[in-house]
This record gives structure tokens, sequence and C-alpha cells, in this order.
């Protein structure tokens, strides 16, 4: 009888994703832990090992179909050819896969263009998303989970009076402090207790949502993620006068169709995730950005001089690579540029290590590979290891713990375009450093230094700076420190060595 192959546990709160590519096809021998799927997520595109060896007799799921955990995806004779034997022949059928495909997969080509450390801007991030995951009641809650867009959509609407917050609209009362398991504030003694798992209550903080008013559709009322958005969305779609929560969020689109010709195309998840997480980024944090630019000139002369040298270690000099360098000595100068806001204890949480997130422009969206212990590498070290990260985005291959537990973020449209742009802070941190394209403008330099009149005009290489920040961690002047600090680097590199 055959044994049916189900799709595994992908990881912490992931219940879902979409099918990018069928590996196998019936009659193809496949061998434990051989690829047989690649799927998107939320996060990522992964591929999802077989846990059973045989010959595939059927498969029960097609490109595009959204696949939930522990869905049977084929079924498989077990025994069979050897595993080597298997992964041959599923090697040739998996290519015969994608060439079938073709048109439809985009997955592994480099957008044209592209810059060379995959820098774009974080009006993406997807990231990241560099979110804190309660290990308690992760099966509870991934099952609770289900698909994003499901019948949650039209769940109970808030009761006529109700104060709501939905990021930073309608204002709550603010309690003096949390429950220690992360229910309702103690000022909500109205709101009856829910049951719901701490990574449902930290999420309904995060949105601004009392708990104890989310109906819940589970078992007992138990409250899910669907239920905390649903709820966000009905209150959005009912709220007015309440700033952003008015939003046109909830608003009906126009009829297009009068004026011409339409296409529609479902969002992917790694776009629909990264919508709420900038959304949310959006509302949730004081933005504030300060520009700058800084004189590369010899700078230049010193990339292209250790080029090489770059080349031969692995990865390539870019201002990309440098700017890891300089962020991170200046991260350990200016230790509030590397933390992040608690709320919920009204803290500010300073990290020791250094983690920097680079976001990568791919086919499938925006993502933001993080690079560890920035401080302790070398320039040589991190011009590699940011080229092998690149890559992987570009490839679908960045697995979850990869894009975690960044503290800031850099983001490069220099080899794009563009003189200046305000980047959205990468949430839970707190600040972002836009990299635009250098070009030579006219610098005066006075004959002894102090700008009087016997001096004249240099063609100079400008980089321009943007530095986004939340501006309840951080003050401007702060800033405007940090931001002349980098510049300064960028023009002296020596002083890195002081």
């Amino acid at each position: 009888m055959p044994t049916e192959f189900k799709l595994p546990e992908l990881g912490e709160n992931i219940a879902a994703g979409d099918v990018v590519r069928i590996l196998v096809a019936p009659g193809d021998t496949v061998a434990k832990d051989q690829a047989v799927l690649e799927l998107e997520t939320d996060k990522a595109t992964i591929e999802v090992p077989s846990s059973v060896s045989g010959t595939v007799k059927e498969i029960r799921i097609k490109q595009g179909d959204k696949v939930k955990v522990g869905q049977v995806v084929l079924t498989v004779e077990e025994g069979g050819a050897s595993p080597t034997v298997a992964r041959r022949k599923s090697a040739k059928s998996g290519e015969a896969a994608a060439d079938a495909n073709a048109g439809g997969d985009k997955s592994s080509s480099q957008p044209a263009g592209a810059p060379d450390e995959g820098g774009l801007s974080q009006e993406a991030s997807g990231s990241k998303n560099a979110e804190r995951k309660d290990p308690d009641n992760v099966k509870a809650d991934a099952g609770a989970r289900g698909e994003e867009d499901d019948e949650n959509a039209a769940a109970q609407k808030p009761k006529r009076g109700e104060v709501v917050d939905i990021n930073r609209g309608a204002r709550p009362p603010q309690p003096s402090a949390a429950h220690a398991d992360g229910g309702p504030p103690a000022a909500a003694q109205d709101a009856p207790a829910a049951p719901a798992a701490p990574s449902v209550r930290r999420l309904a903080r995060e949105l601004g949502v009392e708990i104890g008013r989310v109906p819940g559709s589970g078992p007992e009322g138990r409250v899910s993620p669907d239920d905390v958005h649903a709820y966000v969305r009905s209150a959005m779609s009912t709220t007015t006068g309440g700033g952003r929560a008015a939003s046109a969020g909830g608003a009906t689109l126009p009829d297009f169709s009068r004026w011409g010709e339409l296409e529609r195309k479902p969002m992917s998840n790694i776009r629909r995730k990264t919508a709420e997480h900038l959304t949310h980024a959006w509302n949730a944090i004081p933005h504030v950005t300060q520009h700058d630019k800084a004189d590369i000139t010899n700078l230049e002369a010193l990339r292209t001089q250790y080029g090489p040298q770059a080349e031969r270690a692995g990865g390539k000099l870019t201002i990309t690579a440098i700017a890891l360098k300089i962020a991170a000595a200046a991260l350990r100068r200016f230790p509030q540029f590397n933390a992040s806001l608690d709320e919920a204890s009204n803290e500010i949480v300073y990290k020791k290590n250094v983690h920097v997130g680079v976001a990568a422009d791919t086919e499938r969206g925006l993502l933001v590979p993080v690079i560890r212990d920035v401080d302790r590498k070398g320039i040589f070290e991190l011009a590699a290891e940011l080229a092998k990260a690149s890559e992987k985005a570009r490839a679908g291959k960045l697995s979850l713990d990869e894009m975690q537990g960044g503290g800031f973020t850099i983001t490069n449209l220099g080899g794009i375009g563009g003189t200046s742009f305000t980047p959205i802070v990468n949430w839970p941190e707190v600040a972002i450093l836009g990299i635009s394209r250098g070009s030579y403008e006219p610098v005066w330099h006075s004959a002894n230094g102090k700008g009087e009149e016997d001096g004249e005009f240099h063609p100079r290489l400008m980089l321009p700076l943007s530095l986004s920040y939340d501006h309840r961690v951080i003050d401007g002047a702060d800033a405007a420190r940090f931001l002349r600090w980098v510049a300064d680097a960028f023009e002296q590199p020596f002083l890195l060595s002081l």
C-alpha cells in the first residue's frame, strides 16, 4: 500500500506555503532527505525533503497551490532504487519539471541592473522579518494560524463605543504595567481574559489591540493570529477620525476597468509579509531621516587598489562591504543605535553583539540577510560573506535564521540610482542607513583651509547618506553626530584603526 508523504513542520509559526516547484514526477524514485518540493513561505523559499524513500505513485498538489502543514503532498511505494540512483533520476526529473514550468518561475534569475552587493531600500524588509517568537505553544499556535487570507476576515466588528488602537490610531488607555504573562493591560479590567498563546498576545500588543476584546474562533474561544488580524481589519474599516487608523487600507478601490484593460495578480507570501511588516513599522515608529554626504574620492582610489585582493578572498570590495565595517565601528561608539524599544516594560534593550542586516533585491521581493559579528571580522572577510549572502538571497536559499537577529540595517540603492531617499526603519530595530549613488560635485577648497576667497573648486566624488531613526529612542542631535561620524569614516578610513 502506498505511503503518504505529508508536509512536515516548516518552522516556528509557519503553517502553510505556496508551491513554487515540484521536483519529482510520478514514476520517479526518491531517497530519504531528498528535496521533492520547493515552497514559498512568509519568510523565504525553502526546499522540502522527503521523509520516505521509494517510487512516486501520485502527486496530489500542483504548482501555485497553497499547502498546509500535515496535508498529503504525494504518495510513495516504498523500496525501489538505491539512494544514488534515486538522486540521479530525481535530478533529471527536477530539470524536466523546471522546464515545464518555465515562464512562471523566475526564482533563480538575477534581476538586471541589481547592485553587486544586492542592496535595495528597506521599503522592504522583507524582510526581514526579524520577529521574536515564543518557544512555547508553538504547535498550538501553528495549528491555529491557518492561511493568511481566510474567511476570518469577516470576523466580529468592535462594539460601539470601544476604544481601539490600530497602529497608533485611536489610542487606548495607557496602563502603568502589563501583566507578566503578556495578557491585557491592568487598566482593561472590563475586558474578559482570553485564551491565547504568548506569541498571539505579543502580536496583539504590537498592533495596539486588547487581547480580551478579540473574539476567538478556536476551541473554547481560543484566539489565533488570524482572529487578531481580522479584528484589526474590522476596526480599521469602521473607525473614523482616528488618524492613520482611518486610512485607505479598508477602502474599496474604484472600478478601473471603466478606463481600460486590467490584470490582477495575487501577492506572494513574501510580498504580503513585507507589506504587513512595513505597515506596522511605519505606523509604530515616529520616523525622522537625517541626510549627509561623504567625500569618498580618496576611498575610491583605495577600493580600486585593494579590489583584486578582496576578489581573491571570494568577494568584492563594494561600498556596502565597506559600509558594514564602518557601521560596526559606529554602533560600538553610539550603542543607542544598536537597540530596541520594549514598550511593554518601558525599557530600551541594548545589544552587545553587532549583527547587521543588508537589504537584497531579489525576484521574490526584498530580503534582508543578517551578517553576524561584523565588528569581529576584517573587510575582506565581510566582502566574501556579503557576496555569499546576496547570492543565497537571489537563489531563494536563505534560511529563516539567516534573516533574524539584526540590530541595524544597511540598504544601498547606489547601483540603481537616486540622490537620496528615506528608508523605513526595520522594526524592532531603531535605525537604518541608506546609501545612494555617488557623483562628482564641485567642492570649495581654500588655500589655508579657513574658507577665504583665495581658494578654488575641486571635483570630488560625493556619496549621499540617509539615516532614518526612531525618534522615541534617538534624538536628532545624536543622529546628526552618528551620521557625521560615518561620513568622516568614509572620508578618512584610517580613523577606524585609531
